[in-house]
């Protein structure tokens, strides 16, 4: 099964049935039919259940569009029933071509936070990423940037929910998890209507940098020639985005995961540490102590250091989770991303707690906002 191309790469999935058991070989294969990405994933052999802490009965979901033609994407609304006002959130997934749920394997992160949130009196929206949706079209677009990726669908996300009757639209927030809690703070930035940003393993440190950090982690579980090649070429592609030479015509060949030089000087010239310092509203950013992908060394650091004076800014690390806040033991490793797991119950609880209606803290900080923001 292919998918449709994004930044020149198209990524194929190929099921196996091996003597051991099955699995899905993953490549990613750019224009002129070169191996950009390899991997190796357990088969889908479980569907998505809803996790215990979820409660249907709770809210209804609706079909809905986010953003406008040409590149309109369908999305999920989550309201809870009963009246309101009640506090909202845009939900937007992490880097790569990501549906509404976030889907991997048997694993919906995404939808777990929706239904968790919606269970608890939050009212959520979801979508497919463009790069999902329309990835033949933005892969011909010249100039293709992460902001152009999140910030338009994720602000036509925000008034979307600001229109609801139930949905109190001054208490609309953005959750970003990955590499859509990077660009959270780029969202806000365009829309002064949002509320406040909660942030899910959002990396800070720069992605090329992280792309060679997590390639010699990967390479320490599994070492050997094959990995040394990886980190190698990985640490080469970075150096070419660190570079003064990266240019846009600099081919996507040549830079990490075969994405476009406009793509790398967009994300070279972005700070989310220092946007989100500059909006003066509140935050909450959780991650997960047992995450290799953005971690509480490299990432956390940086967002604690840049908004250490900020009383409205909470941050809460989960010593036992991975990247994607699912409970475990040990070093983590890609393999656990395997089995059917959810969000820790924790998680979703604390961001519940923090969006809740009646919460006179988060009412107190978002007015305060708008009368600064208004003098």
């Amino acid at each position: 099964m292919s998918e449709p191309a994004v930044a020149g790469l198209v990524r194929v999935s190929v099921p196996v049935i091996c003597e051991q058991g099955a699995l899905t070989v993953v490549m990613s294969v750019d224009g002129a039919g070169k191996l950009q990405g390899l991997r190796l994933v357990p088969a889908a052999t479980a569907s998505w259940k809803p996790p215990s802490y979820a409660a249907p009965k709770r809210f209804d979901e609706h079909d809905v569009t986010v953003g406008s033609a040409p590149l309109a994407v369908s999305g999920t609304l989550s309201l809870p029933r009963g009246r309101g006002p009640r506090p909202g959130v845009v939900l937007l997934s992490g880097g790569g071509l990501f549906d509404r749920d976030e889907t991997s394997g048997p694993n919906r992160p995404l939808k777990d936070l929706a239904w968790g949130l919606a269970s608890r009196g939050v009212a959520v929206v979801r979508f497919d990423k463009v790069t999902y949706t329309h990835g033949s079209r933005v892969a011909d677009a010249p100039g293709f940037t992460v902001a152009e990726e999140y910030v338009p669908h994720a602000v036509a996300a925000v008034h979307l929910l600001r229109r609801q009757p139930v949905v109190d639209p001054a208490r609309v927030f953005v959750l970003g998890d990955s590499m859509g809690g990077k660009v959270a703070p780029r969202v806000a930035a365009a829309e002064a209507s949002v509320a406040g940003l909660v942030i899910l393993a959002g990396e800070a440190q720069p992605m090329q940098r992280s792309a060679v950090r997590v390639a010699r982690y990967l390479a320490s579980l599994d070492p050997g020639p094959s990995a040394d090649g990886a980190v190698e070429a990985i640490t080469r592609q970075a150096a070419l985005v660190d570079g003064p030479e990266l240019s846009p015509s600099t081919p996507a060949g040549a830079l990490p995961f075969g994405l476009s030089a406009s793509y790398w000087l967009d994300l070279r010239g972005y700070d989310p540490v220092s946007t989100a310092a500059a909006l003066g509203r509140p935050m909450l950013i959780l991650q997960g102590g047992r995450d290799y992908q953005v971690t509480v060394a490299d990432d956390l650091s940086r967002w604690r250091a840049g908004l250490a004076r900020r009383p409205d800014v909470t941050i809460r690390v989960y010593d036992a989770d991975n990247h994607l806040f699912f409970p475990g033991a040990g070093p983590s490793t890609p393999a656990e991303y395997g089995p059917a797991r959810h969000v820790d119950p924790a998680v979703v609880a604390d961001i519940a707690g923090w969006l809740a209606p009646g919460r006179g803290k988060i009412a107190r900080l978002v007015s305060g906002v708008r009368r600064l923001g208004n003098g």
